[in-house]
């Protein structure tokens, strides 16, 4: 047996060999956004790109899947390569260590199938929806997920459909403003936001994770229905 054999027990060679070959862009590999490479990773998703400027802080560790005692300090991407490597070693890894803009994501010049937002900056969002509206890229985005503690309360819906979210509010916000009438798939949360402030976050690790998990089977679900 190998590390894939239990997934091919349940997936045809044909759909896991199109997962395999998936090229997905993954910006923002925090509390969500790891969780979201791992099961890609775990899954056998053979050619990844992350983009990530942030280096790993003590606060991380209550939430986020790769921040360790012994990685603090040191840049998300190059831990998120290492532990990559380790799981798959024929993975194709490539890692931005700089924060997303038009610049990067025109540079970036890889035809990928899909791009995971797992950022909080709305800007790069909406940057990150233009461009795959442009080049005819899948695309899923994370919604706040923080100041919450029910993952049950998490779907895949729709950002004009989104409800009890400060961060998707935002978003559809600048989406009319560019006249962007795209129904963008996103995973959000419909629990009210147990701290209603602009500074600090709370977090606790079930939310974050299980947004990343959504992601990662929304990109992985795309494949194994489309016939």
């Amino acid at each position: 047996m190998n590390e894939y054999s239990r997934i091919t027990k349940i997936i045809s060679d044909d759909k896991f060999n199109k997962i395999r070959n998936l090229r997905v862009l993954i910006v923002g590999i925090g509390g969500v956004g790891a969780s979201a490479l791992e099961m890609l990773v775990r899954t056998g998703v053979n050619n990844i790109i992350i983009v990530d400027y942030d280096t790993f802080e003590e606060s991380n560790l209550n939430r986020q899947i790769l921040s360790l005692r012994s990685n603090l300090n040191e840049s998300k991407v190059e831990v998120a390569k290492t532990r990559i490597l380790d799981i798959n070693p024929n993975c194709n890894v490539t890692i931005i260590n700089d924060k997303l803009s038009v610049k990067i994501l025109n540079d970036i010049n890889y035809n990928v199938d899909y791009i995971i937002d797992a950022c909080d900056d709305v800007k790069a969002k909406i940057e990150m929806v233009k461009y795959a509206l442009r080049n005819n890229i899948k695309i899923i985005s994370s919604c706040g997920m923080g100041n919450r503690i029910k993952p049950d309360k998490l779907e895949i819906t729709n950002i004009w459909k989104t409800k009890n979210d400060p961060l998707a509010k935002k978003v559809r916000h600048e989406l009319k403003k560019e006249k962007i009438s795209y129904k963008l798939p996103v995973v959000c949360s419909n629990e009210l936001p147990l701290l209603k402030t602009n500074e600090s976050v709370g977090s606790i690790a079930t939310v974050p994770n299980a947004a990343g998990i959504l992601l990662a089977s929304y990109v992985i679900n795309n494949v194994l229905m489309d016939d």
